[in-house]
């Protein structure tokens, strides 16, 4: 640690490595309110700085368990979960990372549970997330009845893939999910199965058919 302040490491989702062998860990606080940061590493990991943060202000928008995706040009957008607004909260970074746009929502809902995506080699963003709010009927305990995989190509305009699951029973939930992309070109998923199990899923990226988004409402044509 070479700033002197106290540094956590990645909190829920994986960090990323930049072309110029940068790593960036997304992190977050909660003591204080709720606090998105990044850290980052330019030797493989064997020293940390906070890069940058914090990204928020807590009694505006809370922001925790961030999630980074990388486009081109050097591009990285941070997705977050939110205990405001009833939506995924973003900011961008041109420069790796050092500096970043003041925190937003963005178009798709957020229930107050974790998220996390992945950049596809393909180039395109995959995100993994409960498309509900914490109090939408019909969605389980606190919207986390249903999960969800999107699409995007500029993280501005998603498409809906499919649903992974969907029960609306009380103290049943599909929650916390984690997704990486295999050399074989899969992507993995896994997520808490009603805090009992964790249950794995392995698809085929290339084989999504996906329905636009424009105004972050979820397809009728696309069902559990």
């Amino acid at each position: 640690n070479e700033t002197g302040k106290a540094l956590i490491g990645a909190v829920k989702n994986k960090p990323i490595q930049l072309p110029d062998g940068t790593i960036l860990s997304p992190s977050s606080r909660e003591d204080g309110g709720w606090r998105a940061h990044v850290e980052a590493s330019s030797n493989n990991g064997k020293t940390w700085i906070t890069l940058t943060g914090p990204l928020n202000n807590p009694s505006d928008m809370s922001a925790i368990q961030p999630t980074l995706l990388t486009y081109p040009n050097g591009r990285i957008q941070m997705l977050c979960r939110s205990g405001h607004k009833d939506k995924i909260l973003e900011t961008w970074s041109k420069d790796g990372g050092k500096n970043w746009t003041p925190m937003q929502p963005m178009i798709l809902p957020n229930n107050n549970s974790g998220i996390d995506g992945v950049t596809l080699a393909d180039g395109r963003q995959l995100l993994v997330y409960n498309h509900s709010t914490r109090n939408q009927p019909d969605m389980g305990h606190k919207g986390r009845g249903i999960l969800n995989v999107s699409l995007s190509r500029d993280g501005i305009n998603w498409e809906a893939a499919l649903i992974l699951d969907y029960i609306d029973l009380p103290n049943h939930q599909f929650s916390y999910p984690a997704v990486i992309q295999t050399a074989d070109g899969l992507v993995h998923i896994v997520y808490t199965w009603h805090r009992k199990r964790i249950k794995h899923v392995a698809l085929d990226p290339t084989k999504l058919e996906t329905v636009p988004m424009p105004d972050g409402q979820w397809p009728e044509t696309i069902q559990p």
